[in-house]
Parts: structure tokens; C-alpha cells; sequence
């Protein structure tokens, strides 16, 4: 081997053996950065870690198991001949609020609670199914499948009652302090979809305060 070649691969080894270290050392920086918080299961029923002014898992929980017990407590369906059906749809649930929220959260767990309580005594209507389900109707009707073990139908299931409502808030700031207090109001109202009667409304309503408010997306 000659001198430039001897001399040329001592530099190569001289950097792999550099290299080597800089990545060992960036590893073990990884594996000891031990500082931050680590992630934990939460309740979410409960107050969680990160808390502000707003609409928070546990509020919509306590809000939906609320709203629930209160409108078969309302009695609407004392009477009635038949289950009603009830479509339940965020499009009808507005958010005129200062806070981004997921409205079909609110919706499909409140949904999802009154079917859980409901027995039998009511049906939903999937009307955001609708496309899917005309798809199934034209593939029994032009043979492409059988008619399933249900039968088949005039049409899709019509409504009897749908569910609306609103997301609102009032907020405020102290400029001194930096405080901000949000008045947090979630309304829903019950409405006969042939009369447009309103035959329940709910309410869930809280105040919250904080110097720090968090981001909510």
C-alpha cells in the first residue's frame, strides 16, 4: 500500500469512527430525554391534564348522559303508537360559539345514549347514509342481489322528529389580569318534523375562568 492510499484510508476510518460517535451520542440524547410528560390514560369523564375555559370531554359526556335522562323524563313519548324516528344530525346542530369543536362529537355520542336508554321505544334515522342505502335499493331491485332477510320498502325511512340545536358563548377578559371567563350554553330542541312543534328542549350551561386559557382545535 502506498503512502497516499495508507493516508487516504486512515482519513475514511478517522470519519466512520467520528460518524459512529455522533450518532451513538444523538441516540443516548434521545433515550435520556426523560423531561417531559409522559402520556398516561385519562377518564373521560373526568378533568383532564390540560383544562381551559371551553367545552372539554368531560362536559360533553355529563352534557349527552344529561341530556338524555331528561328528555325520556319529559314524557313526549307517553302516547304515541308507535316508536318515533328521530334523526340526529350535526348539520342541525350549530356552533355560534368562540370555540372549535367537533359538533358530530356532541351529536353521536348524545345519539348513541338515547339509543342505549331507549329500549326499543325509539328508532334513528342514518339520513348521512342515504347514498349508500339508495345504492343497496337499486342493486335488489334490479336483481343484482337478493332482497335481504327485511324485505323491501315503498322508500327510505321518513322522520317523525329530528333534533337541533346551538352552541353558544359569551366571553370576557379582564385587561390586568389577563383573565378570561367564557359563558359556555348548549341548547337542543326536539322538533316534530311534519308540524315543526317543538315537543322538548334541553339545556346544558356552565361558566368557566382561567389566567392561561388553552387552545382548543
Amino acid at each position: 500500500m502506498s503512502a497516499r492510499q495508507y493516508s487516504a484510508w486512515l482519513c475514511l476510518a478517522v470519519a466512520a469512527l467520528w460518524l459512529s460517535v455522533g450518532v451513538g451520542q444523538a441516540r443516548e440524547r434521545t433515550l435520556d430525554n426523560r423531561n417531559g410528560v409522559q402520556a398516561r390514560d385519562l377518564d373521560p369523564a373526568e378533568k383532564g391534564l390540560v383544562t381551559g375555559v371551553g367545552i372539554e370531554a368531560h362536559d360533553i359526556q355529563s352534557m349527552t348522559n344529561q341530556m338524555a335522562r331528561d328528555m325520556f323524563a319529559s314524557g313526549f313519548l307517553n302516547g304515541l303508537a308507535s316508536p318515533p324516528r328521530i334523526l340526529i344530525d350535526e348539520q342541525e346542530f350549530r356552533n355560534e360559539g368562540s370555540q372549535i369543536i367537533n359538533r358530530r362529537m356532541i351529536t353521536q355520542r348524545l345519539m348513541t345514549e338515547l339509543n342505549r336508554a331507549a329500549q326499543g321505544r325509539m328508532s334513528f334515522v342514518g339520513q348521512r347514509y342515504a347514498g349508500m342505502v339508495a345504492k343497496q335499493r337499486e342493486l335488489k331491485r334490479e336483481g343484482v342481489t337478493d332482497v335481504g332477510t327485511t324485505g323491501m320498502t315503498g322508500g327510505q325511512a321518513g322522520v317523525d322528529y329530528f333534533l337541533g340545536g346551538a352552541i353558544m358563548t359569551l366571553d370576557s377578559r379582564d385587561p390586568r389580569s389577563g383573565v378570561i371567563q367564557r359563558y359556555n350554553q348548549i341548547a337542543f330542541d326536539l322538533v316534530d318534523a311534519e308540524s315543526g312543534s317543538v315537543v322538548w328542549s334541553g339545556m346544558y350551561e356552565f361558566q368557566r375562568a382561567a389566567a392561561d386559557d388553552i387552545i382548543y382545535r
